[in-house]
């Protein structure tokens, strides 16, 4: 609610810094990194602050291009060169032009990562043969191969898309109409226990009884 407000009212950082030390003295939250000093609690602030912002906007970005994919179907993978620490991953794909409908962009659309001001850019067919573009395939991209990672706080290993952080493995604005059911099915085994209980205590008061039910099963938490 603090990012939106945010977003809204065009609020600053500073402002939501103020509604995010306020939210975790009211709620009672500890134990997060960054905790134990002033410049810690600024950056977890900022970094809270910053992944919102900029997930909602390629959310938005997202549906804008879907709307119009029958005019402008092909995407255009771009880096952000503002970013100092850039990852290969995401400067290899960038400038690659795949169709929109292509499965590549399901796992790596972005951002791919805590950080990430990567963005797409539409295309139409003039565009592409005006510039000499030759669209690729998501088999045919650099990077496309999933690696193993260990989780420092349980040791569990994941397999994960390369270049994706864990949790990012998704196209934010993909899944506007998608039923709860199924988008909650999918997140199942990334999601701990306590995350999905928290999850389903949001959802209780605005779902129906039947429908909440539903969603407990789906999250292995029949009951909730």
């Amino acid at each position: 609610a603090a990012v939106v407000k945010s977003r809204e009212q065009g609020t600053t950082l500073a402002e939501f810094k103020k509604d995010f030390e306020r939210i975790v003295a009211d709620r009672g939250w500890t134990g997060w990194a960054g905790e134990n000093s002033k410049a810690g609690q600024a950056w977890r602030a900022r970094v809270i602050y910053e992944t919102n912002l900029q997930t909602s906007y390629q959310a938005g970005r997202h549906q804008q291009m879907q709307a119009i994919a029958n005019r402008r179907p092909y995407w255009r993978y771009r880096h952000n060169d503002a970013v100092t620490n850039p990852r290969p991953e995401h400067l290899a794909w960038d400038g690659k032009v795949l169709r929109h409908d292509d499965s590549w962009w399901s796992v790596h659309y972005p951002p791919n990562g805590w950080g990430c001001r990567c963005f797409v850019e539409s295309l139409s067919e003039r565009d592409v043969r005006r510039m000499g573009i030759d669209p690729t395939a998501g088999d045919a991209m650099p990077y496309n191969d999933t690696v193993e990672r260990v989780i420092p706080r349980t040791g569990e290993v994941v397999d994960l898309p390369d270049g994706v952080d864990r949790g990012w493995d998704y196209a934010p604005g993909a899944h506007a109409t998608t039923p709860l059911v199924d988008l909650l099915t999918s997140k199942k085994t990334a999601w701990t226990a306590g995350l999905s209980r928290a999850v389903l205590a949001f959802l209780k008061p605005a779902v129906s009884a039947d429908l909440f039910e539903a969603l407990a099963t789906a999250l292995g938490i029949p009951g909730g």
